[in-house]
């Protein structure tokens, strides 16, 4: 996506820019915050200054991974509700979400460079994963499947929960267990539920 006021990327050179990000995700996930970057481009399949024009710094590189994962993550829930029903939407989102925080905790000393340096890469996170939270739980609850009194801040803190508890590559068997439980949790039941749709 181009900053508001510049040209669109050429389609090979934002090819170039999805496999770097896609690269430096990986990288600093596995490797820290002291992966090269030469080895990034070289991982993408660029040289590195195809890198540096598209990201100057090290710290623009990280931030602009970091970004591009949240924005992949929000960007699924619409996806997801034209391809699916909502309550299966919102347990397929839940999955993503997991992965994201696997890649961000995998990101963390990365990120934290990224601080240090004075920028916020996380400024506009809780925002935009709410709204995303938001859009499933109302599809949901309009199509009768899922509770209507389900504030998107108490799922996206069962969610961190669930990635703290379970979230590592070995546990996913136990994430996906618990996952099933507050997905049980947010459906809407017919007999004994005290907040009928609407």
């Amino acid at each position: 996506m181009s900053a508001p006021g510049t040209r669109p990327l050429r389609a090979d050179a934002a090819r170039n820019r999805e496999r770097l990000l896609d690269a430096a995700v990986r990288a600093f996930s596995q490797d820290g915050p002291d992966v090269t970057l030469d080895g990034i481009a070289k991982d993408a399949g660029v040289g590195i200054g195809t890198l540096y024009r598209h990201f100057p710094t090290r710290e623009a590189l990280i931030e602009a991974a970091y970004r591009n994962e949240l924005a992949r993550l929000c960007d699924a829930a619409a996806d997801l509700l034209v391809a699916m029903p909502p309550d299966a939407a919102l347990r397929t989102w839940m999955d993503r979400f997991v992965d994201y925080m696997t890649a961000k905790r995998g990101m963390a000393d990365a990120l934290r460079a990224v601080i240090a340096s004075g920028g916020n890469p996380y400024a506009q996170s809780r925002d935009l994963m709410s709204a995303a939270v938001s859009s499933l739980l109302s599809a949901g609850a309009e199509a009768g499947t899922v509770r209507s009194d389900v504030d998107p801040a108490d799922v996206l803190a069962g969610l961190s929960g669930v990635t703290l508890a379970a979230g590592e590559p070995a546990r996913r068997d136990q994430a996906s267990r618990l996952l099933d439980l507050l997905m049980d949790g947010l459906r809407y039941h017919a007999s004994g539920d005290r907040n009928l749709p609407a």
